[in-house]
Order: C-alpha cells, then structure tokens, then sequence
C-alpha cells in the first residue's frame, strides 16, 4: 500500500513539474510586459534581470507552502485518500487550465487557479462524503471555508478596477508634466522621480520579497515592517541622491534603471510568493504521505481512516527543492515561446499608436468606444479651448518620441510609461499587502498596463475599438478561469474518486498527450509567423530594395497559388471531400499572408524616404495583383469544396483533364516565374508572359468547348457552373499574374540602374 501511494506523490511531483512550466510561462506577464514593452534594455538583459529576480525569489524563500491556501477548506476533516485525490485533481486542472490559455496568449491569474481548483475539488469530495453519511449538505460550510473564498473574489475583483482606473489617472497626470519629450524635464526632476520611483520600488521588495527570505533573522524583518514610513523616507533620501549620482556623474538613463530595477522586483516577489501556487499542492502531498506513513508503522492506520489534522499548520519545504523549482523557472523563461507569446497580449494591447490588432471588435467595445467619445465631446466643449490645446500639446508625440530610427520595429511604448507602470504595480500589490487585502498580481499588473495605455491616449479612434475588445475577452477570461477551474476539478475529482488507479493513469496520459500536442501546435504557429513575418529590416529606402522585398513575398504567394491549385484540381477529380477541407484551410493561411501584408502597407510607405513615392506606388499594386490572385483561387477551392460537400455529380473525365492540362501549364509557368524572382534575374519576363498569354487562349478554348457540351450532351446544371466558375476564375488569376509581371517589366529597369 505504501508503495501506491509512493507512485502517487511522484505523480505529484511530476506534475508539479509541467505545472511550473506552464505557470511560469503565464505569469511572465506580470513582470516581462513594460521592460520589454519600451525596450528599456536588449531582450537578453531583460531575460537575465528577470531570471536573477525570480532565482533569489524561489532559492531564499521561507518555503512555507500554505496547504489550505488561506482556509480554503480545513484539511483536518479529510482523510488521507480524500487528500491525495483533491491534490491530484487540482494539478491536473491546474495544468491543462493554463497551458489552454498559455496557447492562446491570455494571461490569467495562478493564484484564482489554484484556489478554485482547491475549492472545487474540496467540494465535490465533501457531497461525497455528506452523501455517504447520510447528513446532508448543511455541513458543507463545516469543511468549505465559502465567506473566505468570498472575500478572495471580491477582493481580486475590486483589484481590477482599482489598478485600471489608478493607472489612467497617474499616467494622465505623469504625461501632463512630462509630456513625450521628457529628456529635457528629466534633466532637472529626473533625481527626484527616480527618487520617488525606486524607493517605492525598495518598498516593494522588502514587503513582498524580504519577508520571505529565511536567512534574515526575524527580529530585523519585523522592525522593518513595523518602520515603513522610515523605510520610504530613508528609500528616498539615498535612491534621490543615487539617482542624481547617476544622471550627473554616470550619464545612465534614469527611467532604464527604474524599469530594470522594477522588473527584478516584480520577478522576485512573484516567485518568493507565487511559488506555492505551483509546487505548493505537491510539497502539501508529500506532507500528508509522510504524516500517514508514521501513523500506520505505528499503529497500521488505513488511509481511509486518518484524518490529516497535521496539516492545519504551516508546511516547510526543504531548501534543495525551492532551489530546484527556481531552476526550472529560470529555464522555462529563458526559452519558453508561449511566455514571450502570452506577454505581446498585454505589450500589443498597450503599444502607442497603430499596428495589426489582434482581438476583432464586439458589441460590447463599440458601444463602450462610442459612448466614451460622445463624453469626450462633451468634455471638450466644458473646457475652454487654451485648457484644450494646453493639454493637447503634452500629449503630442515628436517626430522620434520612441528614440528609434525611423521604420516599423518601434517600442510599444516609452520609458516613462514603463516606468509609471512597475512603480504603480509595486505600490499597489505593496498596499494591498499592509492592509492583508487579496488580489491577483497578474490582475493588477495588466490592468495597470491597460489604465496607462488609457490614460496615454494609446487608445486613438483607430484602434480602440480593438483595444477594449482585448480587454473585454481578457477580462471575460479572467471570469471563465474561475467557473472553469472549479467545475473541472470538481469533477476530476469524481473520477478519480469512482474511477480510482486507472482513471488516475488515464487523467496522466492525457496531459501527457495535451501537453504535446499543444506545443507541436504552438510550434507550427510560431513557425508560420516567423516564415511571413515582414518588415524585419528598419528601412527599406531604395527601389532595388523594394525589388528583393516584393520579389520574397511573390516568390511565397506563387508558390502558395500553384501548389494550392494542384491539390483542388487532384481532389475535385477524386471527389475527395477531406482532402478539399485541407485545401481550405490551406487557402485561408494564403488570404492571412495577403491580409498581413496589406495590413502592413501604411508602416511599410512610411519607412521609405520621402522622395520614393514611385517605389510606394510599385508595392501597393504588387500586392493589390497578389491578392487578386488569392481571391481567384479562394472561389475555386471554396466551389469545389462546396459542389463535393453537396454530394452533387462529379465532373467528367474531359472535364477534369482539361482543368489538369490547364493546370499543368500554368505550373511550367509560375515554376519559371519563381525561379526568377528567387534569382532576381527578370530577363526572362517577356517569355513568361507570352507563356501566360498562351494559357489564356487555352482557356477560351475550352470555355467555348464547354458551350458546344452543353448543347449538344451536357445535362448538368451544377457541373457548368463549377466548370464555368473554375475557368473563369483560373482566367483572372492568370490575367493578375500577366499586370504583376508587366509591373515588374516596368520597374526593373529602374531598379537596375541602382547597381
């Protein structure tokens, strides 16, 4: 039996293990955003800072892993084997809940996990229990601590509004005095913002991270709690001074040190506080295994008979395995792509001025949007027109406010944004602390993040309406988090509970198997962007370069249209309805490269010199024929795709072979097309298109053998019209090719008088 139960806290262990993997890469969020946001320093330092914190945070923890997070539920009314089951159904939930949302870049909060986690579990074991005693579900309330579960979603609920609105207001006012152009003011007030910033900052750090640093003798750790306003006041004398020192003597960037800074102290109370959210169910476990394990030595005590009133106090954990979890913390940040993909929602979601959205808006941010300017409007006419233009002016960005060459690779957002949010994050969690208030770091920090893009003016009539759908779905998420993780772990719980060792095998191998596969998918994602992302250079200012850039991205449409068109003609032939879905979902990548492009022309026209309106020109009609192309061959696909699904006749073999003859000599073609454009070498632009102009005839050939079918032998209204459709629209695709080609007829000489 002890050997059971020995697998089991393994099994604990192990998945202790993924979840740290996957919380890690959740709640990088809460300290990764502003620093990479304003790329205060390169990606690498920001990555070593943030390693460091989280390494000093994890190895000098006191450990004390609370096992009823807070009075979840009471532990001492539980048997053994109830135990294990709640644990075991918790990290389970735990880690699918978070990976789910990892994969699709929404951070959430591991704290609100775990405690519905907790309290889900605890209470589907508890109406099992009532249940089989027969009393009913009025003591439910004796082992479920429902007022302080209460209380910790109020608290984290109030928490959001809070830190939005603190975060809109104090970034209005830090824009008014600052404005963008800080550098100057900076010169002058720079000591006493970083005096002000970094002692609050010092602040933090004693309060959420050296209270829980066990080799600090208690007796010191309490004077400084009992001294804070000392301690602020001290902060600021020496971080005012330094700060000057600094500025004067080093000529460091104030703001880069306050953001540096802040993000090691996030990073440090995050894993010196947060860790129990990830290893805290498991070191809990083998608490419970080692409290029953003595109890039957010694008195032979089954597991269903042994209350685990040993674990109503705290639980420490040994120094070896929180310097363990802090290693694989580290390594996870350092090479996790779903934390640098969770963290570009809250950097995306922020960012000053335009870029591709990524949430579609709803409804809700419409109204929310509209109803927000009609306020503004109002505003605008109560105050007077030099108030008006007064405040208007702090809010105007120079030409280099972001301090970046001219191009599209810019910061997110500047310094001082960055800065305005660490310091407000730290002094929020830092009072919420004083004053033993719940709250969720992830909650607060991201929506002090949101409150500055707000108060910012990041938020322009162009892209609110996005930005407050992000919100809304990341919010709507936070809500789900809750329901989800309470429900799943409930009912967890009931299967491994009726389902005992097999379903706890079954439950492993299938986050085993969730794991995987959602990092193959991520990993195929990553890759698709990676393979069409543009705009990867600063600038592009030359028509030669124009040249190379629009020539990569023809090269990958053609491509894409050749091998596309293959497959839709091969599987209309075999009527093979599977393989048709694939073909659509191939054609809907094509139309997201097309759309990113397009999507990216203003940033593109804007990177050229001013005197290159020709190559501006030249791009936009580039990709204007390329997306003609796209949507020629999305009616094919889409068709046929149709026609098979409706199960009507199939076409006939003259049918198909003419449409494969067809094909065949546009693939010569576009294999020669692309070869060019790979090779740069356009000599050959002529032949091709008198190659093109052949496959036009061809086609006018059969269209008018189709007429003398339908005529004669042809007596299927459905097949003419798939038939006519796949023609006509092969026809424009080819025309589109013929103008792109002549387009480039046009400019290579000119680009070849750059040489």
């Amino acid at each position: 039996m002890e050997s059971i139960y020995l697998g089991l806290i393994a099994l604990l262990f192990l998945l202790a293990i993924a979840d740290l993997v996957v919380g890690v890469s959740n709640d990088a969020v809460n300290f990764l955003n502003s620093a990479i946001g304003s790329k205060a320093v390169p990606l690498r330092t920001i990555i070593i800072v943030a390693g460091f914190g989280i390494l000093v945070g994890a190895v000098f923890s006191s450990g004390l892993m609370e096992v009823a997070r807070k009075g979840i539920f009471n532990p001492e009314l539980f048997y053994f084997n109830e135990i294990i089951i709640i644990f075991l159904a918790v990290l389970i939930t735990d880690i699918l809940l978070l990976d789910f949302f990892n994969s699709k870049g929404i951070p959430i909060s591991t704290t609100v996990s775990v405690v519905f986690e907790l309290l889900g579990a605890a209470v589907a074991i508890t109406v099992l229990k009532l249940n089989a005693s027969q009393d009913g579900f009025l003591q439910l309330n004796t082992y479920i601590n429902v007022q302080k579960a209460t209380e910790i979603s109020l608290g984290i609920l109030i928490s959001v509004f809070v830190a939005f609105i603190v975060g809109a207001v104090v970034q209005f006012l830090s824009r008014l005095i600052f404005s963008f152009d800080y550098h100057k003011k900076l010169k002058y007030f720079g000591s006493l913002y970083g005096g002000i910033s970094l002692s609050f900052i010092t602040y933090f750090i004693f309060l959420k991270g050296t209270n829980s640093l066990s080799f600090l003798p208690y007796d010191l750790i309490q004077q400084v709690l009992d001294h804070k306003i000392w301690l602020l006041g001290i902060s600021f004398i020496i971080w005012t001074l330094a700060s000057q020192l600094m500025i004067q003597v080093f000529h460091l960037h104030i703001l880069k040190v306050i953001v540096v800074l802040g993000t090691f102290a996030l990073a440090l109370a995050f894993a010196g506080n947060d860790l129990v959210n990830f290893i805290g169910v498991s070191i809990a476990g083998w608490q419970s295994f080692l409290l029953w394990q003595d109890a039957f030595l010694s008195t032979g005590v089954l597991p269903s008979q042994f209350l685990m009133d040993g674990l109503s106090g705290e639980v420490q954990t040994p120094a070896y395995l929180l310097f363990i979890a802090g290693g694989i913390m580290v390594f996870t940040l350092w090479f996790s792509s779903k934390a640098q993909y969770v963290v570009q929602t809250g950097v995306n979601l922020g960012r000053q001025g335009e870029g591709k959205e990524r949430f579609q808006p709803n409804f809700l941010s419409r109204t929310v949007v509209r109803y927000a300017v009609f306020v503004g409007q109002t505003f605008s006419q109560v105050l007077p027109d030099p108030i008006q233009e007064k405040i208007n002016s702090r809010f105007s960005q120079p030409e280099n406010a972001l301090e970046l060459k001219r191009g599209v690779a810019k910061p997110a957002f500047d310094l001082l944004r960055a800065s305005v949010n660490l310091v407000l994050a730290s002094i929020l969690i830092s009072m919420a602390t004083s004053f033993t208030l719940p709250l969720s770091t992830t909650y607060v920090t991201f929506m002090v993040a949101m409150g500055t893009s707000f108060g910012d003016r990041a938020w322009g009539r162009e892209s609110a309406v996005y930005r407050v759908a992000g919100v809304f779905n990341v919010i709507g998420s936070w809500l789900a988090t809750a329901a989800i993780a309470f429900t799943a772990s409930g009912l967890i719980a009931l299967i491994v509970w009726f389902g005992s060792y097999y379903a706890i095998i079954i439950l492993a191998l299938f986050v085993l198997l969730s794991i995987v596969r959602s990092a193959m998918r991520h990993t195929k994602r990553v890759k698709f962007e990676r393979e069409h992302k543009r705009f990867n250079k600063t600038d592009l200012i030359t028509i030669n370069e124009i040249t190379k850039e629009s020539s990569d991205n023809i090269v990958k449409v053609i491509k894409g249209v050749n091998d596309l068109l293959l497959d839709v003609v091969n599987n209309l032939g075999y009527h093979d309805l599977s393989r048709l879905k694939k073909s659509l979902k191939t054609q809907q990548d094509l139309e997201i490269i097309i759309d990113e492009l397009k999507d990216n022309v203003f940033y593109y026209i804007k990177s050229l010199e001013d005197n290159n309106v020709e190559a501006s020109k030249f791009y936009v009609l580039t990709l204007d024929y390329l997306q003609d192309m796209v949507h020629s061959l999305a009616y094919i696909t889409r068709s046929s795709h149709t026609h098979v699904s409706n199960n009507h006749k199939n076409l006939k073999f003259n049918q198909i072979r003419d449409l494969k003859g067809v094909q065949r000599d546009l693939d010569e073609v576009h294999n020669e097309l692309v070869k060019a454009f790979r090779s740069s070498e356009f000599d050959a632009i002529e032949k091709l298109i008198e190659s093109e102009h052949r496959v036009l005839d061809k086609i006018s050939d059969l269209i008018q053998k189709q007429i003398h079918r339908i005529r004669e032998t042809e007596n299927s209204p459905k097949n003419s019209k798939l038939y006519f459709g796949i023609l006509l629209e092969t026809k424009t695709l080819t025309k589109s090719s013929i103008s792109l080609l002549e387009l480039f007829k046009e400019y290579y000489e000119e680009a070849r008088q750059e040489f």
